[in-house]
């Protein structure tokens, strides 16, 4: 084979596996406390009950969403706009801060990777056990401790599979369906697919979604700069490198702290050596800092040989105040100020929301037509949707134009909790209204109010919601 079918065959040669070692210490709390977090969040809040029904649930076929007591419907898409626009620039805002904080520590494939490696560690041991492991021949102990651990990875998989699930089909119903070997096949095969999306991820190619398939990893340079805080060997202190025993001293031999014992390369969980510098595959856990802490500890040298620090930082050795006063620059400020506003201005939209919908949609079957005596009628047809958790009734009232005046519905709607209806309006304008305004669409407004039940009364605060204008206009026909 010649020289360039050799190289060709190594670029596209498999990965070795990567053994990531168990670690303990400061951020290994931090980030399975994140773990703990966000696991019970997305396991628990589909069991949870509110006002009778599920507390947060993504109705898809009524085209709503129930999160407590915030009903939307697609007209609120202007929500998730707002949310998407806080998701990004918080993560603009904590990339400028310190590099890759949600990779580390919040991301799905990092929380599930941890799961699963904590699986694999309970059923077949830490990394050195299971390297023997892998490269011992097939016994019946190989057996059970692989089936063990590839039972309990597929046992999560399907539970986080149906969890998912269960934030579209109410989990109750899901579950009774489930144990009865009655789901539709929709949500069988949705909780398949996610279930077998997890296990395959988080149990086959880990490091591998962080390197190749995310493009964060690809364009996270563009958010860092000089004044970023990473994950930073400092090579001055460190450097040269060698082993040596815990009583020798370094300076005599000519040793830098880093004793070369490979344990942050070992812990790594995409297997770099942070001792080269920032890499696009190091995704932030700091793991190699708690391991390396606790070797400088076992020799008696200063912690943080690899800490959080800036690259100007580590160049002009700095103090840490030092290099936080610089980490809070204009760009961060930017960022964290558009954060807030966007941040603010959602809560406080959803927090004077009004508590019912109207959409006013025009019948273009008819659009205007001359009934008795004269008198011009407009069709309209109106989805009025109640956003609040209990009946609301509402009058459809017209503004605008002198004399139009609703012919039907007359009186009020009465709407259940979290109910859509479309109502067919008809508006009338007497003929000689008509004549003065001359052919043509007019504005006008619809004015939908909330209004209280027969001998109850509203208090202050529903009397400032009772009223919703929209816009549309009135035809008179030629």
């Amino acid at each position: 084979m010649s020289g360039p079918e050799r190289r060709a065959v190594s670029l596209y040669e498999a990965e070795a596996k990567i053994y990531p070692r168990a670690v303990h210490g400061w951020f290994a709390v931090w980030r399975w406390a994140l773990v703990w977090a966000t696991q019970l969040l997305f396991y628990g809040l589909p069991w949870l009950q509110w006002n009778g029904r599920q507390a947060v649930l993504f109705d898809l076929e009524a085209r709503r969403f129930l999160i407590f007591d915030l009903i939307l419907y697609p007209q609120d898409f202007i929500y998730l706009t707002a949310l998407l626009v806080v998701s990004a620039f918080g993560l603009f805002f904590f990339t400028a801060v310190a590099g890759r904080l949600w990779c580390g520590y919040a991301c799905p494939q990092t929380v599930y990777t941890e799961i699963f490696l904590w699986i694999e560690r309970h059923t077949e041991g830490d990394r050195a056990a299971r390297i023997r492991l892998d490269r011992a021949g097939w016994t019946l102990e190989k057996l059970l401790r692989k089936g063990g651990k590839h039972a309990a990875w597929l046992a999560v998989s399907l539970w986080t599979g149906f969890t998912f699930v269960g934030y579209f089909e109410p989990i109750r119903a899901l579950g009774g369906n489930a144990a009865a070997f009655a789901l539709g096949g929709w949500e069988l095969f949705w909780v398949l697919f996610y279930g077998l999306a997890t296990y395959g991820n988080a149990g086959y190619l880990r490091e591998q979604v962080c390197k190749y398939m995310c493009p964060y990893a690809r364009f996270q340079s563009a958010m860092l700069d000089r004044d970023t805080l990473i994950i930073s060997y400092d090579t001055a202190r460190g450097d040269p490198r060698g082993p040596r025993s815990k009583k020798a001293d370094p300076s005599v031999m000519g040793l830098g702290s880093c004793v070369d014992c490979q344990q942050c390369v070992h812990v790594c969980p995409t297997g770099i050596d942070i001792r080269r510098g920032l890499q696009y595959e190091c995704i932030g856990c700091a793991a190699c800092i708690d391991v390396c802490n606790d070797v400088m500890d076992k020799f008696g040298y200063e912690r943080g040989l690899i800490r959080y620090a800036t690259q100007n930082g580590m160049r002009h050795r700095w103090t840490a105040a030092q290099q936080w006063r610089r980490v809070l620059r204009p760009r961060v400020l930017v960022y964290g100020a558009i954060l807030l506003l966007v941040s603010g201005g959602l809560v406080w939209s959803l927090a004077v929301r009004l508590p019912f919908k109207v959409d006013v949609v025009r019948d273009r079957a008819t659009l205007a037509r001359e009934v008795d005596d004269g008198v011009v009628e407009n069709l309209y047809r109106l989805q009025l949707m109640n956003a609040a958790e209990s009946t609301q009734r509402f009058v459809v009232d017209v503004r605008g134009i002198d004399g139009l005046r609703v012919a039907s519905p007359s009186g009020e709607l009465a709407l259940g909790p979290a109910e859509a209806r479309w109502v067919t309006v008809a508006l009338r304008l007497p003929p000689e209204v008509a004549r003065e305004l001359g052919p043509g669409a007019h504005p006008m407004r619809f004015a939908v109010r909330r209004v209280a039940p027969s001998g109850a009364s509203m208090g202050p605060v529903d009397a400032t919601e009772r009223e919703l204008l929209e816009k549309s206009t009135f035809v008179v026909p030629r």
